[in-house]
């Protein structure tokens, strides 16, 4: 493909995507009052109700709970590839400490009745 296709596929592209955008916001219904709801739920509080509701803190320690993990399974992946470049035992021994970090983490929340869904 020569550079002059390439130009007019991306100004076709271009324009009909502005086509698409124009149109959608013409036949969008924005009121008032559909303002706040657009704004974001914000820790499980209502953005609609006038009086801010006490805090929840089991919410609190679920979401907590679920950063920890998310942040743990970006650590395990390297773990992955670690491991053809480095020594058996050691990359054994490095995997057993990190997943006993996550176990003695998994086993204290559920102690601590962190885990359990009642309200």
């Amino acid at each position: 493909m020569n550079t002059n296709s390439i130009f007019l596929m991306n100004t076709i592209l271009f324009i009909i995507t502005n086509i698409m955008m124009l149109i959608s916001i013409i036949l969008a219904k924005k009121t008032y009052f559909d303002r706040e709801k657009s704004s974001p739920f914000e820790c499980g509080f209502d953005p609609q109700s006038p009086n801010r509701m006490p805090f929840s803190l089991h919410f609190f320690l679920i979401a907590i709970i679920f950063l920890i993990f998310d942040v743990e399974i970006v650590l395990i992946l390297p773990l992955i590839v670690s491991f053809s470049h480095c020594n058996f035992i050691t990359w054994i021994l490095t995997s057993l400490f990190f997943f006993m970090i996550l176990l003695l983490g998994l086993y204290h929340e559920w102690n601590s009745n962190i885990l359990k869904w009642t309200i």
